[in-house]
C-alpha cells in the first residue's frame, strides 16, 4: 500500500505540472502577447542586420509594381 505522504507528494507534483502546462497553452493562445513577442524579435533582428529586411522590402515593392503593371496591361 502506498504511503499517504508519497501519494500526496505525487498529486502535488501532478497538479503543478498541469498548472504549468495550462499556463504554456494560455501563453501560446494569447494572440496580442505573441504578436508583441514577434514584433520584438523582428526589431532585434533588424537592429542586428537591416540588410535582409531592406532587401525583402525591395523585393516586395517590385512584386507590387509587377502586379500593378500586369493588371493595367490586361485592361
Amino acid at each position: 500500500m502506498p504511503d499517504p505522504d508519497d501519494l500526496q507528494a505525487s498529486i502535488d507534483r501532478t497538479r503543478a505540472d498541469l498548472a504549468a502546462t495550462l499556463n504554456e497553452i494560455e501563453d501560446k493562445l494569447n494572440v496580442p502577447k505573441q504578436l508583441g513577442i514577434a514584433s520584438s524579435r523582428a526589431k532585434e533582428s533588424y537592429d542586428r542586420d537591416p540588410v535582409p529586411w531592406i532587401a525583402a522590402a525591395g523585393v516586395a515593392a517590385l512584386a507590387v509594381v509587377g502586379i500593378v503593371v500586369a493588371v493595367v496591361r490586361s485592361r
